[in-house]
């Protein structure tokens, strides 16, 4: 059975061997050296169970299958009623509905917090990932195009957005 709950500190490891593998074998992530469980500790201790920023994971048994966050959109505080949304699953994972069950989630545990807009970022192509935002409400601003460059290309990358005004 798959439970989706808060992050705990013992779920840092496995946090950051699946945002690893899309580091070393994906354009998902811009990030391009894989990170250390030590060198992902102020990314996790950023996140609480209330307020804004929140990390969920979905675990079985037999370990994590993927997680999702939602993060400071911008520095500066006019910004602060934005967050970013993001999604990772564990390669083997993928496809079995756990994505919707974690932004499900997600967006429920949100409800109520003083957040207006939620934005997510797409690296393309990712039909899968667009087609997960559009299922929770997202609508496509606009695609910067060229903006990343790794594995010796250049990436584009779509922007979503939704209200999560009341």
């Amino acid at each position: 059975m798959t439970e989706v709950r808060y992050a705990v500190d013992s779920d840092l490891p496995a946090l950051t061997e699946i945002y690893n593998h899309y580091v070393v074998n994906t354009a998902a992530t811009f990030d391009l050296e894989p990170f250390t469980v030590d060198s992902r500790r102020a990314w996790f201790d950023h996140y609480r169970s209330s307020g804004r920023h929140r990390l969920l994971v979905a675990s079985q048994a037999d370990g994590l299958l993927g997680y999702a966050s939602s993060s400071r959109f911008r520095v500066k505080p006019a910004y602060d009623p934005s967050i970013e949304v993001t999604v990772y699953l564990h390669p083997a994972a993928t496809g079995a509905g756990i994505g919707s069950a974690l932004y499900r989630r997600l967006f429920e545990e949100l409800s109520g917090e003083d957040i207006h807009r939620a934005y997510a970022g797409i690296a393309l192509p990712n039909d899968a990932s667009v087609a997960l935002h559009r299922k929770f409400g997202f609508a496509e601003m606009g695609t910067m195009t060229e903006v990343g460059r790794k594995f010796d290309r250049w990436w584009d990358v779509l922007w979503m957005e939704r209200s999560l005004a009341s």
